[in-house]
């Protein structure tokens, strides 16, 4: 019976992280536990490898589905069943937010201006290092593919936007931008560089930390009310003073319902009793919500990187000083039929919408029943069809309809232009941008649907905590990757405090 002073489940953005941070105090003992292979950088399978043609969800999949749009087909969640978790299969994009979404969260310590250093330690920006809001010597390195790496594709499709109204920046991750510009990416050289690679890579082979893959835990272990351990699906048992969930928006409110924490109701329904009623659990499910327009191109020179370009927008139902609620994200030249096409994607970025999450069986293997909730509030789909239709005077604009031929393989003009018949559609062809959060959401009044508090501990639970993007309140107004790792970056920094001492027994890190 092996002891630790730390168990971290979940080897994902956060849980690289923070078994990063933790083990460079060589007196911290941590085990990271993970349910998926782990890889060394050497031996990397090539789907996982490849960060120019988007995601790499083929292999390593926990084989999830959920509800998005209620009437409509089930959607595929894929997520990262790998040392990397999500972040080695992902597509790339490296984007922070607005300021305002920070703001918005209203928790002590996690303003903008509270969580601007952890964005600044995590990255290695290879073009804009010397700005005081970016880092030169993190872990992550993030680029744009600029000059003669841009595709002839990206090039037109950026003049269409700028010609559509949307103004051109210079630097998506500049605080308060807001426009069109190159997509910040963590890939370098073509490779996806993941949280494995940047963090977990480094400190794989310090004596204090011990990787278990393929392990599926199957709950918290409490005594006398405190998280003392975890217990896995082959029956195992591993002790340890300090627990952390770092599963993300899926698995780790399943993990909590296993061990007897979340709604009364819920647990008793599942046959488990109740050793904490937190109503929070599994529910203030948020995620983004996107449609497409596709049209066709021809081939590329070369093989460009799919995603170069995204833009950001307001709709008309957002304040100026808000953070953008549309995101139009452009993707291609990638092959199609006889050809090749592209796409240019409409995602409503701010949803007020909340969907939740629900065990269906206490069996660790089992999935759970996802409901994301789209459009469940009335503002969120006539926002979205803004966004659509501003997709729509893009591919009509420049240099974009004598690239296609003024055609598209859908959906046609005509449609988006009618009320009825494009929100219709929309609820039709709605898919995920795979972004869940907030379903083990942060907030200050557990009686109010917040499971942890602003240092991630679980309420009602010594020795417990969960730090990964299901603590996120509110989405922000980005692709959640870089978030989530600023967040597990400020959690391990916050619990010792600049130039304190590391302690044992708590999620810590370098200030």
């Amino acid at each position: 019976m092996a002891g630790y002073d730390v168990a971290i489940v979940g080897a994902g953005s956060a849980g690289c992280v923070l078994a990063s941070r933790l083990t460079e105090d060589p007196g911290c003992r941590v085990v990271l536990i993970e349910a998926g292979p782990d890889y060394r950088a050497a031996h990397l399978p090539a789907d996982l490898a490849d960060g120019l043609h988007g995601t790499s969800t083929a292999t390593h999949d926990w084989g999830l589905t959920g509800v998005g749009v209620s009437g409509a087909p089930p959607l595929a969640l894929p997520r990262g069943r790998v040392t990397g978790g999500s972040s080695a299969v992902n597509a790339t994009f490296a984007l922070r937010g607005h300021p305002a979404d920070y703001d918005g969260w209203g928790l002590p310590g996690w303003s903008w201006d509270d969580v601007l250093p952890a964005f600044v330690r995590l990255e290695r920006d290879l073009d804009f290092a010397a700005a005081d809001h970016h880092g030169g010597e993190g872990p992550v390195p993030i680029r744009r593919y600029l000059g003669g790496e841009r595709s002839r594709l990206t090039a037109a499709v950026e003049e269409a936007c700028v010609l559509a109204g949307i103004p051109r920046i210079e630097d998506h991750n500049s605080p308060g931008a807001v426009g069109v510009a190159a997509l910040p990416v963590n890939c370098v050289d073509g490779r996806r560089i993941s949280a494995a690679l940047a963090y977990l890579e480094p400190a794989r082979d310090r004596p204090n930390l011990t990787i278990r893959a393929d392990c599926l835990v199957r709950e918290v272990t409490l005594h006398g009310g405190r998280a003392v351990g975890l217990s896995t699906s082959d029956g195992d048992r591993i002790w340890a003073e300090e627990v952390v969930l770092a599963a993300g928006a899926y698995a780790s409110p399943g993990l909590l319902l296993r061990s007897g924490i979340g709604p009364a109701d819920d647990l008793t329904a599942l046959g488990r009793g109740v050793a904490v009623d937190l109503p929070g659990v599994g529910a203030n499910l948020g995620d983004h919500p996107w449609v497409s327009i596709d049209l066709p191109c021809p081939a590329p020179d070369g093989d460009p990187a799919v995603f170069q370009l995204v833009a950001t927008a307001r709709s008309s139902m957002a304040a100026l000083d808000a953070p953008p609620d549309l995101q139009l994200m452009v993707c291609g030249p990638y092959p199609l039929g006889d050809g090749f096409g592209f796409s240019v994607a409409a995602a409503l970025v701010k949803p007020a919408s909340r969907g939740r999450l629900r065990l269906v069986t206490l069996d660790p293997a089992a999935a759970p029943h996802i409901d994301l909730g789209f459009f469940r509030d009335g503002a969120d789909l006539p926002r979205l069809l803004e966004g659509l239709r501003l997709a729509d005077v893009v591919t009509q604009s420049g240099p974009l309809p004598q690239l296609t031929h003024g055609t598209r393989h859908g959906p046609p003009h005509e449609l988006i232009r009618g009320d009825a018949e494009a929100t219709a559609w929309i609820r039709s062809a709605t898919n995920t941008y795979h972004h869940p959060v907030g379903t083990c959401a942060m907030g200050l009044d557990p009686s109010a649907g917040a499971v942890v508090d602003p240092d991630g501990r679980v309420y009602g639970v010594p020795g417990l905590s969960v730090v990964d993007a299901s603590v996120i309140p509110e989405l922000p107004s980005a692709n959640t990757n870089i978030p989530t790792i600023m967040l597990a970056e400020k959690i391990a920094a916050r619990r010792t405090g600049a130039g304190a001492e590391v302690r044992r027994a708590a999620v810590v890190g370098r200030g």
